[in-house]
């Protein structure tokens, strides 16, 4: 592979901001703030901490990347690769949310 540095200062002279990179850059934004939050957390409670603003984080920069992918650049890569994530952040979402019910109103889990 070849480093060519004209043709990187090239392309980015045709750097061209759309409304769908602006979706595609606050979904990249927010994929990686999470890691972010949870360095924080787990530095604060010192052990390892998946905090809830993670998974809220996951989805919502999944989602934003699903539809640049899909609508926006129509790349298969970036849509099978945010795909999967999206379902994993929904699903602790969903789990977490079943054990704060069962917390409150005192029931078992099953």
């Amino acid at each position: 592979m070849h480093f060519d540095l004209s043709h990187i200062l090239h392309s980015l002279q045709q750097f061209h901001v759309t409304p769908w990179k602006v979706v595609g850059y606050m979904g990249t934004l927010m994929f990686t703030g999470r890691w972010f939050v949870q360095l924080y957390y787990t530095r604060k409670y010192k052990r390892v901490v998946m905090p809830l603003a993670f998974w809220w984080m996951s989805v919502t920069g999944s989602g934003l990347l699903l539809a640049y992918f899909i609508f926006g650049k129509n790349d298969s890569v970036g849509i099978l690769s945010n795909f999967f994530p999206v379902f994993v952040s929904i699903y602790n979402l969903v789990v977490h949310m079943r054990h704060q019910k069962n917390n409150i109103t005192g029931d078992a889990e099953a």
